[in-house]
């Protein structure tokens, strides 16, 4: 049985966004990455597929050049919580994107985003889990 494509939206093309867009290409996805340093597209592979928008995504003209209106997916991954809500908002409210994922640094800020209807990724409290799993683990001589 094939995989369903999806149109994915990548905001921030840093170390998670281009890993992200580069794998989402090589699986077969329409992928967009879109940041504000077009520096960032030389991380990605030359088996990417996809289409780059050099922008800033609190604009909305940046937002529909990339047709946010037909995006399956967003993913905020700036360095930036409030970018990263703000447009995750924007995705959501504004032009009904199905699926929304947004990283937040700060453990505080996961909640709100939850509240808001925006499943989050936490590196930090990802981290503080493997950290304790791995002391928990660990064997003391």
């Amino acid at each position: 049985m094939a995989h369903k494509c999806y149109y994915i939206i990548i905001v921030g093309c840093g170390r998670v966004g281009f890993h992200l867009a580069n794998r989402f290409s090589r699986d077969g996805h329409s992928v967009v990455v879109i940041d504000k340093n077009a520096i960032t597209f030389n991380d990605l592979s030359s088996e990417f597929s996809g289409f780059k928008i050099e922008g800033d995504t609190t604009q909305m003209a940046i937002l529909q050049q990339a047709k946010i209106e037909k995006a399956d997916i967003l993913i905020a991954t700036t360095h930036e919580d409030n970018v990263n809500l703000m447009v995750a908002q924007i995705a959501k409210k504004i032009f009904n994107v199905r699926h929304v994922i947004a990283r937040v640094f700060d453990p505080k800020r996961e909640e709100i985003y939850t509240q808001l209807g925006i499943e989050t990724i936490c590196p930090t409290s990802i981290a503080v889990e493997r950290f304790v799993l791995a002391v928990k683990n660990a064997e003391v001589i």
